[in-house]
């Protein structure tokens, strides 16, 4: 009796850790390995809003806000010629020429794609619920989007946006936010 005791206490906790130390695990595992779901190439990239920093990725909007819902400290601008000019971290990349109000298509030579990539680990949700519709997820993910824009000339663009994923009877939609981890996360200019 004593030895079922110890053993159910020990599942008992064993799942308790699962549950309360997953998702930091997933975002620990998501720096060494996350799992490509798709790519897909970017066929325009709109500016929706430069002050507040939002971006349309095939009409996809994006916005440039960091996990902490502050502003990403990136720079997007129109120069004297119509370029559209990004700036992060004293780097600078000229994506191109922009048609009408910050819509402008890869040039020719120049090769953009948007990666969809998840998390290896995906975490319970037992103890939550939704009291507008009653139906909570049973798990989560992390869902990664990676823009990658690599000029002819060398110069390359890698952004990344980390959002969370649902699931229900199936996986939903991949923009579920959460403050303190969903947002853009990381931005690399190279000449």
């Amino acid at each position: 009796m004593f030895r079922s005791a110890i053993a159910i206490f020990c599942v008992v906790a064993l799942f308790g850790i699962w549950i309360a130390g997953a998702r930091p695990l997933s975002l620990l595992l998501d720096r060494v390995h996350t799992v490509e779901i798709e790519s897909r190439p970017i066929t325009q990239l709109g500016v929706a809003d430069a002050d507040h920093g939002m971006l349309l990725i095939n009409d996809q909007p994006m916005s440039t806000a960091s996990p902490d819902n502050s502003v990403y400290p990136l720079k997007m601008n129109l120069n004297e010629e119509r370029r559209f000019v990004l700036q992060n971290a004293g780097r600078t990349i000229e994506l191109g020429r922009a048609d009408g109000l910050f819509l402008l298509k890869p040039a020719a030579g120049d090769k953009a794609w948007l990666q969809i990539e998840r998390s290896m680990l995906s975490w319970p949700t037992p103890f939550e619920f939704n009291f507008l519709s009653g139906h909570a997820p049973s798990w989560k993910r992390h869902l990664y989007y990676r823009l990658i824009w690599e000029k002819s000339g060398g110069a390359r663009l890698e952004m990344v946006w980390r959002y969370e994923q649902y699931f229900y009877e199936d996986w939903a939609s991949g923009f579920m936010t959460r403050a303190g981890t969903t947002g853009l996360i990381h931005v690399d200019i190279r000449p």
